[in-house]
């Protein structure tokens, strides 16, 4: 039914005001600085995005102008998973409205689900919005895991088209590919960036990457030397980001992805409190790290 999602694809952060009203001149310069660095795609208000805090008018608003900005350029994923199966469709058809090319709907949350409640919820917004779906896997943030097996019985579903893992563990990544091989058109994504080119060579098509706000060029290159053949040019933009990885540990991986931006001299603004403080030790470390992967050409 599609063609397999492939690629580095940036979840884009939304750029904000001290005032914490969403910057949307910023976001249009956001998303026209990654497309132009070579990303394969806009993700919309995914964890990076801060969608976890956006009003559902502003994520409508924020589909819309990236929608329009894009302007087919690109596909454009939007974030319509919500707790709620119900919630989660009105969501996802203000998306197919807006004209989003894919919907990315991640596991109920808060609530423990069970493997049969979390396959319905996927069935059920699959059969009442027609559109490509990619799952989301992050059991971390929601306390929720899509198990393998229950990947492998929604890959049956036609509109479910591929998912995407930040559970962290490569294993968990394997078991997905593994048993959705036999459908030719279901990706698996790495959503952890450090897993990205592992996941190329298991048979997966890309990587959903934070990362890639701060580094668009560096990320996209990731997948293109290796699409090429070139395996350790590929390696060598794979382990670059190490560096700035490290710097995670400092705050939310989120927070410190926007703060990177910030830093780098474009006007996204901090995160909505409270998920904006980043300590003195830790914008330091970032600044140094920043600086040298400047000299060292990364972009």
């Amino acid at each position: 039914m599609q063609n397999k999602l492939k690629g580095i694809i940036t979840p884009i952060v939304t750029p904000m005001f001290d005032n914490e009203e969403v910057n949307y001149e910023e976001l249009v310069n956001q998303v026209n600085r990654v497309i132009e660095n070579g990303v394969h795609g806009i993700f919309t208000f995914g964890t990076n995005g801060e969608g976890y805090i956006l009003s559902e008018e502003e994520k409508v608003h924020v589909m819309e102008t990236v929608v329009d900005i894009v302007a087919d350029r690109v596909p454009v994923y939007a974030s319509t998973g919500l707790v709620g199966t119900q919630d989660t469709i009105r969501l996802s058809l203000e998306a197919k409205r807006v004209g989003v090319d894919y919907l990315s709907i991640i596991t109920p949350y808060f609530a423990a689900a069970t493997q049969e409640e979390i396959y319905t919820h996927f069935k059920t917004v699959a059969e009442a919005v027609d559109m490509p779906i990619v799952l989301y896997n992050i059991p971390a943030r929601t306390g929720n895991m899509i198990q393998p097996a229950t990947v492998e019985k929604l890959s049956h579903i036609d509109n479910i088209v591929g998912v995407k893992d930040s559970s962290g563990n490569f294993d968990n990544i394997l078991q997905y590919i593994e048993r959705t091989r036999n459908r030719e058109d279901f990706s698996v994504l790495s959503g952890n960036d450090s897993l990205i080119l592992w996941t190329l060579l298991a048979g997966g098509t890309g990587g959903i990457a934070g990362c890639s706000n701060v580094y668009p060029f560096t990320m996209a290159q990731i997948y293109e030397q290796f699409v090429k053949g070139n395996i350790e040019e590929s390696r060598n933009y794979q382990d670059s980001i190490r560096s700035f990885r490290d710097c995670f540990k400092f705050a939310n991986p989120n927070t410190v992805v926007k703060m990177a931006v910030e830093l780098l001299g474009y006007p996204v603004g901090k995160c909505r409190a409270p998920f904006n403080q980043v300590s003195a030790e830790g914008i330091a470390a970032l600044k140094s790290v920043l600086n040298e992967n400047i000299e060292a050409g990364m972009k």
